[in-house]
């Protein structure tokens, strides 16, 4: 409902996905696109997979990102090891894949991690461009509340199309509201603090969205 009663251009996405089950369900709720994950499963079968996820998605309407390399930290354990086996993205790789499963896009492991407080990692840009040069469909960037406004800037100009943005905004909804009852811990009324909790969200995510912004891109 808050969807179709905004203003402001959107949509809705189901992300990280590892279910058919859940997968069928996002049509009836509503969601446009989902990013269905199976990249903790042996290329081969992930590539089958996905390639499944895909064309039922395909045939329901749905656009479908998917995930090869893993990018770490899902699921509250700690961020995948920069240089662990397997963590990141191979453009030749890459490309057989997206070519087998049909996805509409691709989220590629180049240094980032989710569920990241600090805003020090450092992407491999020089990957990065690899991967942009190799494929046809876009690229997505998970874990990157973890990156600097830099680093954010830097990976929308080298190739990335979507950012994922999920655990800033849970760092600056959570502040506020420790703060605002730090400050007065006789406030009851969750209107009060919550309505500060958005509002450090809205401008975290005004900051972030300058960050992204490429110079005299007028969307």
């Amino acid at each position: 409902v808050s969807a179709r009663l905004s203003t402001a251009p959107l949509a809705l996405h189901l992300d990280h996905v590892t279910s058919r089950e859940l997968l069928e369900q996002a049509p009836s709720c509503g969601f446009g696109s989902v990013m269905f994950d199976a990249s903790h499963l042996p290329y081969e079968q992930n590539v089958a997979a996905t390639r499944e996820a895909a064309d039922w998605a395909h045939a329901h309407g749905l656009w479908l990102e998917a995930e090869l390399g893993e990018v770490g930290g899902k699921d509250g354990g700690g961020p995948l090891g920069p240089h662990a086996p397997g963590s990141r993205t191979d453009p030749g790789q890459a490309r057989r894949f997206t070519a087998a499963t049909g996805v509409d896009a691709l989220a590629v492991a180049v240094g980032s991690s989710h569920a990241m407080t600090s805003r020090d990692a450092r992407l491999d840009h020089g990957l990065l461009a690899g991967l942009h040069e190799a494929l046809d469909v876009p690229l997505v960037l998970h874990g990157s509340s973890g990156l600097s406004d830099d680093e954010l800037g830097r990976a929308v100009a080298g190739g990335i199309a979507k950012v994922n943005i999920g655990t800033a905004l849970n760092v600056a909804l959570t502040g506020a509201v420790r703060a605002g009852l730090a400050a007065d811990p006789t406030r009851v009324d969750p209107r009060s603090y919550l309505r500060e909790g958005r509002e450090a969200m809205t401008g975290t995510v005004l900051r972030m969205l300058d960050a992204v912004t490429v110079p005299g891109d007028a969307g």
